[in-house]
């Protein structure tokens, strides 16, 4: 196939805006990963032995043992991926990992759950920023930018 193109697989961030001022950057955090996923081993542990006792089985231990394994094997798989994003809050937007924005003053509603973040935006958009050390400080810095944004536009 010659002159055909192949995508880049490499992810560069979006360069800031002229006058545009870097505020944070969030990142998944290794331990925080894997406590989340130890969590979701726990669950799903509990949830396939008790469905496969409650049919009658004579595996929910091997089933439960099962649903451990794959969510470990599952961790391991997407670790690589998820503990390289960064999301970008700058003084005008949040820069997602995959290159599109948020522009602070479309955000609705910051919402912690349990170690993630979610922002919702006035059109509905929902984005989850994952893994956080600290969600509760992540919420504080993004909607402080966003306070100062509206300040900055009434002025």
């Amino acid at each position: 196939m010659s002159g055909s193109t192949i995508p880049s697989t490499t992810r560069r961030a979006p360069e800031l805006e002229p006058g545009e001022k870097l505020v944070a950057e969030l990142r998944s955090d290794r331990g925080r990963y894997w406590r989340d996923h130890a969590v979701m081993a726990l669950v799903g542990m509990a949830g396939a032995g008790t469905v496969l006792w409650l049919i009658g089985s004579e595996h929910a231990a091997i089933g439960a043992l099962g649903a451990v394994l794959a969510l470990g094997v599952r961790g391991a798989y997407l670790a690589r991926e998820q503990l390289s994003l960064r999301w970008r809050v700058t003084d005008r937007r949040i820069i997602l990992p995959s290159g599109g924005a948020v522009m602070l003053l479309e955000i609705e509603t910051l919402r912690k759950l349990m170690g993630d973040l979610q922002i919702i935006t006035r059109g509905g958009d929902k984005h989850l920023i994952k893994h956080l050390t600290d969600a509760e400080a992540a919420r504080t810095t993004i909607a402080e930018a966003k306070e100062r944004r509206a300040r900055r536009k009434r002025d």
